[in-house]
């Protein structure tokens, strides 16, 4: 027990010691998924810009496939940043950072410092609610669409189709026709189809497919917003789901709101447009004269001509999503449902093994170098993301196939849903937290948790003598173990963090006082000191794990159900609650036994304890 204990003890030290080095202010570099380059090139790019403006004594490391440069202060971090975005331009993320000074033999068995959060460190923090009901109503007019198209098509006549609650569809015919419940079952699987006759049919939105149209929305918004926020420098955004709709997103470090909320609520734009094949693209671009109701552009390094009639824009996608198609090769699967797919239809009707493109519009804050000094301009960037050759007429539903690599189509479906966001957005918090504050927070945390623990090892050395020592020392391996195993799982400490570590140092206190108290009352009961030792362990362990039992199960609650801070207060929570059984019931009764274990008649030092006949023993 104690070489397992010891062993424990000495994993705990390794894992919670980084914590004690510090950070170094930094800048962390990388690539953009528009390009690829070297990890050595890039390193190469990054020291020859920190040679050219003379940065001062930046140390140079290659993580990855990116490259972090530490600096000796927050000012010159930020500075060297802005001179990062403006060489290298906008197919590069420059990012502000925090490096570890964690020794490098720390850092390979994954010894790492805790993240600290938001209100520890300062930045922007943002709660917005997603209208994942605009989203559904989307799907079910896009659908009413292509049911429509679908009974032309096969000739079956209705007198209306309409939308109807909840996510509903009804159909009237003309004539009754079996027919339709065949399209119904292969064309729109999701839907529950309802008839009382062969006239009326009503189609119904399970609520398994609707909570799946919920997360598709929440997913796809959450990458949008850790896409975008990637623009700020950010390295350690924070951007997680909250309930059924809600999603916040924190930003540490930085201080300009304004800047992080025009970026957040940001929209990009797609748009399709036919090929233009019937001119030389090689030749418009090594002449600059493009031909008269076209756009030339680069996909992959050649030149390619598209006309300028825009046929669909991309807030008519309201899904697309990486699938393997029949032969299970890579595909995309794309659903319309903007209401503006007519032209759509037509035009890819009409140009049938014809090139149709996706362009990827985007606005970027891009930061330039101007008389010297570096200035935010404000640019639109246009890219091919897709082109392919039209096989079919395209209508609400289609695949986009013959792709390269199952990571090629989930990169398009995710461009593809870039274009806008599939519902409505609203902020609905904002909050700032300067870094002085964050500071302050700090402060006044360990402060607390100081003042905290210094009264309970006091009162519990004055009360308790030896055994007060022995729970003292079980409360410092306690607090190690929490800091360590926080720093393990990568979880991020907050203020409720630390509120959290407070508390559990004195319920871990609690289990070592109702197992004293249960020494005394055997000792006062007139067993033999070894004999009460073992009567304290034994009778009080059912009693601590029950009561820490309900409170993990408190902790569990509070984790699927609170928000954010609610969940860092209950991870430490849980991770200390843990501790302290191990500490308290296993660790000091080690301790004590090693100590009283070789003793023949031990004189417990456990405070005054009064016997049946009014002598005091266990004072020593």
């Amino acid at each position: 027990m104690i070489v397992s204990l010891a062993f424990l003890l000495v994993v705990s030290l390794l894992y919670a010691i980084p914590n004690l080095f510090g950070d170094d202010p930094a800048v962390q570099i990388s690539t953009t998924d528009r390009i690829e380059v070297p990890p050595q090139v890039l390193l190469y790019q990054v020291s020859e810009i920190a040679k050219k403006h003379a940065m001062p004594n930046p140390v140079i490391d290659q993580e990855g496939q990116a490259v972090l440069v530490r600096f000796n202060s927050t000012d010159t971090q930020i500075k060297a940043r802005d001179v990062f975005k403006a060489e290298l331009g906008n197919d590069y993320v420059a990012a502000l950072n925090l490096a570890p000074r964690t020794p490098s033999w720390l850092q390979a068995i994954g010894a790492n410092p805790m993240k600290l959060g938001l209100d520890l460190r300062g930045g922007v923090h943002f709660l917005l609610g997603v209208d994942v009901d605009a989203m559904v109503q989307s799907r079910q007019k896009g659908d009413i669409d292509e049911i429509k198209k679908a009974m032309r098509d096969e000739k079956i006549r209705y007198k209306h189709v309409s939308a109807s609650k909840p996510q509903g569809i009804d159909i009237t015919l003309k004539s009754g026709d079996v027919a339709l419940k065949r399209l119904l079952a292969n064309r729109f699987p999701d839907y529950h189809v309802a008839s009382a006759d062969n006239h009326t049919f009503q189609l119904r939105l399970p609520l398994s497919v609707q909570q799946k149209l919920v997360n598709y929305a929440i997913d796809q918004t959450m990458t949008i917003f850790t896409n975008r926020v990637n623009e700020l420098g950010v390295s350690e955004a924070v951007v997680q789901r909250q309930g059924r709709d809600k999603i916040t997103v924190d930003l540490p470090g930085i201080q300009d709101m304004t800047r992080a909320k025009e970026l957040i609520g940001k929209t990009a734009s797609l748009r399709f447009q036919m090929a233009d094949d019937e001119h030389d693209a090689t030749a418009a671009k090594r002449t600059g004269i493009v031909p008269l109701g076209t756009q030339l552009f680069e996909e992959n390094g050649m030149p390619t001509l598209l006309k300028r009639q825009v046929i669909l824009r991309g807030d008519s996608i309201t899904y697309a999503m990486a699938t393997p198609d029949s032969n299970g090769m890579p595909s995309v699967s794309i659903r319309l449902g903007g209401g503006n797919e007519r032209l759509f239809y037509k035009t890819t009707a009409e140009n049938i093994h014809k090139r149709l493109a996706v362009i990827y519009s985007e606005p970027v804050m891009e930061t330039a170098v101007v008389d010297g000094k570096p200035k935010q301009v404000r640019r639109v960037h246009e890219r091919i993301i897709s082109l392919a050759t039209i096989q079919s007429a395209l209508g609400n539903s289609f695949n986009i196939t013959g792709l390269s690599s199952k990571a090629y189509a989930q990169n398009l479906a995710l461009l593809l849903r870039s274009g806008a966001l599939v519902a409505p957005v609203d902020f609905l918090e904002e909050r700032l937290v300067g870094p002085s504050l964050g500071q302050a927070n700090i402060d006044k945390g360990i402060k607390s948790l100081a003042v905290g623990s210094l009264l309970v090892i006091l009162f519990m050395l004055f009360y308790y003598r030896f055994f007060g020592l022995v729970a003292n020392l079980a409360l410092m391996f306690n607090v190690v173990l929490i800091v360590s195993g926080l720093s393990l799982i990568g979880a991020t400490l907050t203020l409720a963090g630390i509120a959290g570590i407070v508390l559990t140092i004195g319920m871990a206190v609690d289990a070592n006082v109702l197992i004293n108290e249960r020494i005394r009352e055997e000792l006062a009961n007139g067993m033999s000191p070894q004999a009460s030792i073992h009567a304290g362990y034994e009778k009080a362990f059912s009693t601590i794990v029950d009561a820490n039992a309900t409170t993990l199960i408190v902790a569990v609650v509070l984790f699927a159900l609170g928000s954010p801070s609610v969940k860092g207060f209950a991870i430490t929570l849980t991770i200390g609650l843990l501790a302290s059984m191990l500490t308290a019931i296993f660790f000091t009764r080690a301790i004590v036994n090693a100590w009283y274990g070789h003793q023949s008649r031990p004189v417990l030092s456990i405070g005054s304890v009064a016997n049946y006949d009014g002598a005091s023993v266990g004072e020593g």
